[in-house]
């Protein structure tokens, strides 16, 4: 009687973790968006939702995100929010189950502290690709060393969601190119932890998502290009770093340039030219200037290559350190509400009813937690790193760990030496590392010994 007793009771406590799995934590993933009152926007989501409606490519938008948000207008944009947090929760707890670390409570209590101490519901509750850069960073992982734990159909699954999130920002693909260049480079190495097959698939999203987001900028646009502005985003970086203004100075007297006669009142930051009221406007934005920026970043890289490298590696350190959640989601996004009222009028009463656009969202007290947990799930990071190396050991953990580690190094290269060091662009990364610390501990307090062993698809 008591073994049937404990036996009960057992799969009560787990029935009711499992009913706390299913209901609650989609739930909270996006409980910011409850709370708001409306999805979160940011000033670019009105760039990505013009585009099914204006019919041509604008730098750093991507159509094919465009096409996703599009898709949930009718709902209010609560389809994608609730496709937001059930990826990332399925996500979660597969990456747990190759990992052989699956059990329904542990799923439930490291969902639970990710809501709590990482920037991942505020990502999962805004309309914005940044939720997508750090999961498809664990899809990538599944589909290259899932092997026979994933079925058939998670193997698909996963190949069309890693290539759709590498067609929404090309710095999502660019970290996601880099990922599979180290695992091609390792693999004579790593051969019984690394299958060619998982390679070889991983690296075919590389090439769907190219493909994907060429068919939505033709079939909105009628042009076969990629998306446009990667220029004009480097050189507001050079700009800041103070590169543009020494190579105008260097050349002015030789050559015109249109920014010449700016070239000692050029805006500090990249931000203030290319999106607030400079000399950028005046010269004709990117239509006018692309030529011209080009030019300059391509010539400033050869004329100053220590200056350019010394930048980078000050702007790769920086980014690192800039994990704050929350950058530019407040009230101030002219551009989106613009946007919205125009193509989406349906929308602008329950937009405009949000706190967000009554100022009511505020940062600083969250930012309290999470910064700290985001730097010391850093440096648990490289910890569990050096434990492995030290013992040996590379297992599935250590492997994903490593994978962690390269793309938040990659992830802060492009961004930072690409556009400068910005919040947004650590805290859409970070979380991984929480991710991967909680496993960790997760392992150790449950006593997980093989944590490698093979699970059955499901």
């Amino acid at each position: 009687m008591s073994i049937t007793t404990d036996i009960s009771r057992s799969r009560t406590t787990s029935s009711a973790w499992l009913g706390l799995a299913v209901i609650a934590l989609p739930l909270l993933l996006i409980a910011p968006a409850f709370w708001n009152g409306y999805a979160l926007l940011q000033w670019d989501t009105g760039g990505y939702l013009a585009r099914w409606y204006e019919g041509y490519l604008v730098p750093s938008r991507s159509t094919v995100f465009g096409l996703y948000l599009h898709m949930g207008e009718s709902s209010g944009f609560w389809i994608n929010l609730a496709i937001q947090s059930l990826a990332t929760l399925w996500l979660l707890q597969l990456t747990l189950r190759v990992l052989g670390m699956m059990q329904t409570s542990r799923f439930v209590a490291i969902g639970l502290l990710l809501i709590v101490s990482t920037a991942l519901p505020w990502l999962a509750s805004m309309l914005l690709t940044d939720i997508f850069a750090g999961l498809s960073v664990l899809s990538l992982f599944l589909l290259v060393v899932g092997g026979r734990r994933i079925s058939t159909t998670e193997r698909i699954s996963l190949f069309v969601f890693t290539a759709f999130a590498a067609a929404t920002h090309s710095a999502t693909l660019g970290v996601l190119l880099g990922l599979c260049l180290v695992g091609w480079m390792a693999w004579p190495l790593l051969r019984r932890r690394i299958p060619v097959a998982g390679l070889v698939q991983g690296s075919l999203t590389i090439v769907a998502g190219g493909l994907m987001l060429l068919a939505a900028n033709f079939a909105l646009s009628g042009n076969w290009a990629w998306t446009p502005g990667g220029y004009g985003v480097a050189f507001g970086r050079m700009m800041q770093d103070g590169i543009v203004a020494r190579y105008l100075n260097d050349h002015c007297p030789r050559e015109k340039f249109k920014l010449c006669p700016y070239r000692n009142v050029l805006p500090a930051t990249a931000d203030e030219f290319l999106w607030g009221n400079s000399m950028f406007n005046t010269l004709g934005r990117f239509e006018g200037m692309n030529d011209e920026m080009s030019y300059i970043v391509v010539h400033a890289l050869a004329e100053y290559p220590a200056w350019q490298a010394q930048a980078a590696l000050r702007a790769v350190g920086q980014q690192l350190l800039h994990v704050a959640t929350g950058e530019g989601t407040n009230g101030w996004i002219p551009h989106t509400y613009g946007i919205i009222a125009r193509y989406v009028p349906s929308q602008v009463a329950p937009m405009r009813a949000a706190r967000q656009q009554h100022w009511g969202l505020d940062f600083a007290y969250v930012n309290w937690l999470h910064v700290p947990t985001a730097l010391a799930s850093m440096l648990g990071l490289i910890a569990l790193l050096g434990h492995a190396l030290a013992r040996r050991r590379l297992d599935d953990l250590t492997l994903l760990a490593s994978t962690v580690a390269l793309a938040l190094l990659g992830n802060a290269f492009i961004c930072a030496v690409i556009s400068g060091p910005h919040d947004r662009y650590g805290a859409r990364m970070v979380w991984l590392a929480t991710f991967v610390v909680l496993a960790a501990l997760a392992r150790v307090i449950g006593g997980d010994n093989a944590a490698d062993a093979p699970s059955s698809p499901a």
